[in-house]
C-alpha cells in the first residue's frame, strides 16, 4: 500500500482525466450532436432507457463510470487494500473530478461575462 500523501496526490491526479472525459462528453462541442441525441432518448421510453440516455447528458452521473473505468486501468485504492479502498477511492475520485468540473464552470462563465462586458463597453464608445 502506498503511504498517505501518495494516495492524496494520485487521487488529485486521477480526478483530471476523470473531470476532462466527462466534462467533453457531457458539454463539448465534439460530442454535442450524439449528446442531442442521448437527451431526445431520455425524455421518452421506459424508465431504463430514459436513465441510461440521460447518464450521458449530465457530467455528474457520467463522472461515476469514467470514475470506475480510471480505477480498472489504474488499479488504483484510497485507504485500504481490498475492494473497499476501490469503493473509497471511486466516490473521492467523483467527488474532486465534480469539484474541477465546478471550478472550469465558473471559470468558463467568468469569461464569457467579461467578454460580454467589453463587447458592451466597446459598442458605447463606438456610437
Amino acid at each position: 500500500m502506498m503511504p498517505l500523501s501518495a494516495q492524496i496526490t494520485w487521487l488529485f491526479l486521477l480526478a483530471i482525466p476523470t473531470a476532462c472525459i466527462a466534462w467533453t462528453v457531457t458539454h463539448e462541442e465534439i460530442f454535442k450532436e450524439p449528446r442531442k441525441y442521448c437527451i431526445k432518448c431520455s425524455e421518452k421510453g421506459s424508465l431504463l432507457k430514459r436513465k441510461f440516455f440521460y447518464l450521458f447528458t449530465c457530467e455528474y452521473c457520467f463522472s461515476h463510470y469514467v470514475a470506475v473505468a480510471v480505477l480498472f486501468f489504474s488499479g488504483y485504492k484510497l485507504l485500504l487494500a481490498d475492494w473497499r479502498g476501490y469503493i473509497i477511492a471511486g466516490f473521492s475520485l467523483v467527488w474532486i473530478a465534480n469539484f474541477y468540473m465546478s471550478l472550469y464552470a465558473r471559470i468558463k462563465t467568468d469569461i464569457k461575462k467579461e467578454k460580454v462586458d467589453i463587447a458592451i463597453k466597446e459598442e458605447q464608445l463606438n456610437k
